[in-house]
């Protein structure tokens, strides 16, 4: 990881130029003057792990589609991109799987008119705190 004192990657010599820190993989320098200090310190915190590498042959109509959006939608690279939408679609199965224990579970109370105006009476005399 990147030590933001020294602006020397941990564990190495290898000194940064003036301005630039690198991404927890150490693979890409950012300009730190674009950059807010906590959002730094948060990339750096959340993406300490090793990736591991996936080639994937695309047609040449499916690798054009990848670059436009990459270019289109500010991804750095590809494999941002890609990352993007395996996260994405995790989420979706996760959603999928909520949404499916849902409708197999016991009805509940049915939320009709009353139901809310009881909500709207719990939330008007609910004392501050």
């Amino acid at each position: 990881l990147f030590d933001a004192n020294t602006n020397t990657p941990k564990n190495s010599s290898r000194q940064w130029p003036s301005g630039f820190a690198a991404t927890a993989d150490g693979r890409r320098l950012f300009n730190t003057a674009r950059v807010q200090p906590s959002f730094v310190i948060f990339c750096q915190d959340r993406y300490d792990f090793v990736m591991s590498t996936m080639n994937i042959s695309l047609p040449d109509a499916l690798k054009s589609f990848v670059n436009e959006q990459v270019s289109s939608r500010g991804f750095g690279t590809s494999s941002e991109y890609v990352r993007e939408l395996i996260r994405k679609d995790q989420e979706r199965l996760h959603l999928r799987g909520l949404l499916l224990a849902g409708a197999g579970s016991e009805p509940a109370a049915p939320a009709d008119t009353a139901y809310f105006a009881g909500l709207r009476d719990t939330i008007k005399n609910r004392q501050p705190r």
